[in-house]
């Protein structure tokens, strides 16, 4: 009732864990980037689109950014969750040091697994206005749970990003 639509739960027991899929990360990782951080609460505008000189004209182009630095806290506990954060876009490139800015802000974020993303993808939405889009973050495990959250704006963008979104695929760091 809450997620106001359906919600999918599948259970994989032990004896079958060797159906399991690691997969890499999708796209470009800008974890390596050299920027300064100053902000360790969430930012929404420190996302911008890159440079001119790196738009294309090509807006139907899909782009995929990764990083592995997402780090929010529990707010119920204030334990900290890890995970991996993944955009897929179609329009004009976002900068992406400035995304990786964006996702180190969450930091002494208190939030939910499912509530960062909705944040990130509503603050991606309205700062940088692509045409499509998908946001998911995929959690290291914490009291023996998988929480894998995604939200995508249409079907048209999932095809880019099919791989992670098989039943029972992993993350290495997962």
């Amino acid at each position: 009732k809450a997620a106001e639509g359906t919600v999918k739960v599948q259970l994989l027991l032990s004896h079958k864990w060797h159906q399991c899929t690691i997969i890499n990360a999708l796209g470009n990782c800008v974890d390596e980037l050299d920027v300064v951080i100053d902000s360790y609460e969430p930012k929404p505008e420190l996302l911008t689109l890159a440079d001119k000189k790196l738009r294309s004209a090509d807006s139907e182009q899909v782009h995929i950014l990764y990083s592995n630095l997402l780090k929010s806290n529990c707010p119920v506990t204030d334990q900290p969750d890890w995970g991996t954060v993944i955009i897929a876009y179609r329009g004009q490139p976002i900068d992406p040091a400035a995304f990786l800015k964006y996702i180190v802000s969450y930091r002494q974020h208190n939030g939910f697994h499912e509530l960062c993303v909705e944040e990130i993808y509503c603050d991606i939405l309205r700062h940088c206005m692509p045409e499509a889009l998908f946001v998911c973050a995929r959690y290291t495990r914490r009291g023996g749970l998988d929480i894998n959250p995604w939200r995508a704006s249409d079907e048209s963008i999932l095809d880019s990003v099919a791989e992670l979104l098989k039943p029972f695929s992993r993350l290495a760091r997962q």
